[in-house]
């Protein structure tokens, strides 16, 4: 892939990978996170955080103060002033028409078609190379799911 077209789509995969870290820490699989699985999910993105530091984290992001992060509240708060909104919002657009569709999964194909409607120009093989890097299972596909949750969280 060209630099800049990495530089269009990092938005995208940096919040997909947020997403698949918190699903790979959230071991009871109820959505929600504690502060020491947060702990574990900054440690496992390379960030070495002090015990204060991670709460502090914490209760930034816990906008409805139940003690847990949410996926939602956890994405947002790791890509909240990275300047994605722009980015975002155009591909809000493509996912309106994605979901139309009735898809649970995105593939490759899928992700470079509403990529391209935002016009950002990448090949099949960069796209499905993309999701295969993401997809927590190897299956070749994301859920439409956390690709909605990952747009919102971006605009």
């Amino acid at each position: 892939m060209a630099h800049s077209i990495l530089t269009e789509i990092e938005p995208l995969t940096h919040a997909l990978r947020l997403v698949e870290a918190f699903h790979a820490f959230d071991s009871d699989n109820d959505g929600s996170i504690d502060v020491q699985e947060l702990n574990g999910i900054m440690g496992s993105l390379g960030y070495n955080l002090s015990e204060q530091d991670i709460n502090d984290m914490m209760q930034k992001g816990d906008t409805n103060e139940d003690g847990l992060l949410s996926i939602s509240e956890f994405v947002d708060l790791n890509v909240q002033n990275l300047g994605f909104a722009d980015f975002a919002s155009a591909l809000k657009s493509g996912l309106q028409e994605l979901n139309l569709k009735g898809d649970d999964l995105v593939s490759g194909e899928e992700l470079c078609e509403v990529i391209e409607n935002v016009g950002i120009q990448l090949s099949l093989d960069d796209c499905e190379d993309i999701v295969a890097s993401i997809s927590g299972d190897g299956d070749g596909t994301i859920s439409f799911q956390d690709l909605e949750l990952i747009v919102n969280a971006l605009v």
